[in-house]
């Protein structure tokens, strides 16, 4: 298979999330009745982007995903990523959203992170 031809890693970590159940807390909190050219679905993206990436201000995610250029499109972002959206959209949408994900996120990461129990042993007899 060719390089050119494989998702990029983000948007293959993206594709674990279950769409069905982050377009329903979408629904439940009416997160995209402001926003027609930057959706929830982006702004999450860019939140995640941020968390795994490191970034630490609105300039720096900004700058990072402005670096991929043609390619934002293919690792799954629809909208135009500038430092004036994100402050709109961060003070916009409902924290709620975010939340939701980011909990949906550690309950599947729980499994690969501890697939078995710890034990701890007692020095005690």
């Amino acid at each position: 298979m060719d390089l050119c031809s494989q998702q990029f890693v983000f948007a293959q970590m993206m594709d674990f999330l279950p769409r069905r159940e982050f377009n329903a807390c979408v629904q439940r909190y009416r997160g995209d009745r402001r926003w027609r050219s930057f959706s929830c679905r982006d702004h999450f993206l860019c939140l995640s982007f941020a968390q795994l990436t490191f970034r630490e201000s609105l300039r720096d995610i900004e700058t990072c995903l402005r670096a991929l250029g043609p390619k934002l499109y293919h690792a799954g972002f629809r909208g135009n990523v500038s430092r004036s959206t994100l402050t709109n959209v961060n003070r916009a949408y409902d924290w709620r959203i975010a939340n939701h994900e980011f909990l949906w996120i550690e309950y599947i990461m729980s499994d690969f992170l501890h697939p078995v129990p710890i034990f701890r042993c007692s020095t005690k007899e």
